[in-house]
């Protein structure tokens, strides 16, 4: 009798400890997704541990999951010699996981936490790029839309100021109209009335007429066009035709070394001695607007918000201080100058920057390097890109008029001016403070050799560079599957 497939799989191997574990765990939300009836289907649980092995074994597509059900001991022992077809494991992986996937891993990760592996106390938070399956050369961006929008506008102007050059009684309005704030229904109205105007006037260019033959057929249909996209943009500087939820940013794989944009999110992972604790998916480049949110996600999935915090300088903005703060997070996250700061030689050369100046605290002014003061000149709120306002207060020299330092001191055409932001001062004192604590010296040496190992593991080890899903909710699918395979491939070695 030939023996069973049982039979030979080692006791010890890896795919025995991801079944176990994926035995264990309870699937109820992922059950309800399946309405029953019909004919039968494959179990779920079953479809789980195929998905979550194959990424495992750096197996991510459908047809070469199809294929190792079929010819790989491994994934026949996890199917229990049943056959899904690939149709029915991409279905699983894009439909069925979406919102209940993020429930799975977090029930592993408590397991791992309650096994003492890591720690929901103690995380350190990254972002790396990953490039979505977009088309690369079909994007759509937030600059040509306002551009060729001012060009209508300035064309428009242009055919109203003609208009009323050649029919200015048919035109007389109290005032003249605004084309700032221009759409399809504004254009069209306006461009049917000094069409109007002038149907009756024998001397108006044959150029004026063809053009407002083109503004009334295109320009409306170009307006609503452009109205959808700046919808889809939400915000952000760019997207693609093909995954209009992916955003051009630059990749660090560049191999031509040309500086290309390509469509892709902002994957935030916190980790805890290599293990991913909590996942979040972003459209915007920039890591520094990506915390909160990553925060807001940790906290919803896990009930409560970790102690500590380490991240490096990408982070470290006003705002997010601010908010670890009320949170009641220990916050060892650089800014911006932190690492030129410890520097002695880069200190020296920087005689005149701000914080060598002299303050008086009771009189509010700074001292100048050739002693004259620099008063209070005002203070002014402005705001950040996510609508986060910021208190800056100005210092400004009575007059830097043949001043000798002047060109060391600074390059400004006028006087110097200092502008001061106190709160991120208090922010970055408080943020220094712990990082050169021992405790934050013990949190920088840890933080390169936690977060970014998961990372390179994913993208050098195990060769994900690029998403095969399409679209924020099917990419945070994948996200979570190679989470999870992260975690259950350290839990099993």
């Amino acid at each position: 009798m030939p023996p069973s497939i049982d039979e030979l799989i080692d006791t010890n191997h890896p795919v025995r400890t991801i079944s176990q574990i994926i035995e264990g765990l309870d699937i109820d939300p992922l059950l309800k997704k399946y309405k029953g009836g019909g004919t039968s289907s494959y179990h779920p649980r079953m479809l789980l541990k195929v998905v979550v092995y194959a990424y495992i074994s750096n197996v991510y597509s459908s047809r070469k999951m199809e294929e190792a059900c079929r010819s790989n001991i491994h994934f026949m022992w996890l199917a229990a010699m049943q056959y899904p077809d690939h149709n029915t494991l991409n279905r699983f992986r894009s439909t069925r996981l979406q919102d209940v996937l993020r429930t799975v891993f977090k029930q592993v990760v408590l397991l791992l936490a309650d096994e003492g592996l890591l720690s929901l106390k103690e995380i350190y938070t990254d972002g790396t790029k990953i490039e979505s399956a977009a088309n690369r050369y079909t994007f759509v961006w937030a600059k040509s839309i306002q551009t060729n929008k001012a060009k209508i506008a300035k064309q428009l102007d242009e055919l109203w100021q003609y208009g009323q050059k050649v029919a200015a009684e048919e035109l007389d309005v109290p005032e003249p109209p605004d084309f700032s704030g221009i759409d399809a229904e504004k254009v069209k109205a306006t461009v049917e009335r000094i069409d109007a105007a002038l149907q009756d006037k024998p001397d108006v260019s044959k150029k004026i007429k063809a053009k407002l033959r083109y503004a009334k057929k295109n320009w409306p249909a170009a307006l609503k066009k452009y109205a959808q996209q700046e919808q889809t943009l939400a915000g952000r500087n760019s997207y693609s035709k093909t995954d209009p939820d992916a955003t051009f940013m630059r990749m660090k794989e560049d191999h031509m070394e040309n500086g290309q944009l390509k469509p892709g999110y902002n994957v935030q992972v916190s980790s805890s001695n290599q293990y991913v604790v909590d996942y979040t998916v972003h459209p915007n480049p920039t890591d520094t607007t990506t915390l909160i949110p990553h925060l807001e996600q940790i906290k919803s999935d896990y009930g409560t918000l970790p102690e500590e915090l380490t991240a490096d300088a990408g982070y470290g903005s006003e705002q997010n201080y601010k908010h670890l703060e009320q949170c009641g997070i220990a916050a060892y996250v650089k800014y911006g100058s932190f690492d030129r700061d410890q520097n002695e030689a880069i200190r020296a050369k920087q005689s005149f920057s701000q914080d060598k100046l002299y303050y008086n605290e009771e009189q509010d002014y700074f001292i100048c390097p050739m002693g004259q003061r620099m008063e209070n000149a005002g203070t002014i709120t402005q705001k950040t890109s996510t609508g986060f306002e910021q208190t800056i207060t100005r210092y400004r020299n009575r007059s830097c008029e043949g001043c000798p330092l002047r060109g060391v001191c600074h390059k400004a055409r006028g006087t110097r001016t200092l502008e001061v932001n106190r709160n991120l001062l208090r922010h970055r004192q408080r943020a220094h403070e712990l990082l050169v604590s021992e405790r934050g010296i013990y949190h920088r040496k840890k933080r390169p050799i936690d977060t970014e190992p998961v990372f390179g593991n994913i993208k050098s080890n195990h060769g994900f560079r690029r998403f095969l899903l399409r679209g924020t909710k099917k990419v945070e699918v994948e996200v979570g599957l190679l989470s999870l395979a992260q975690n259950l491939r350290k839990k099993a070695a």
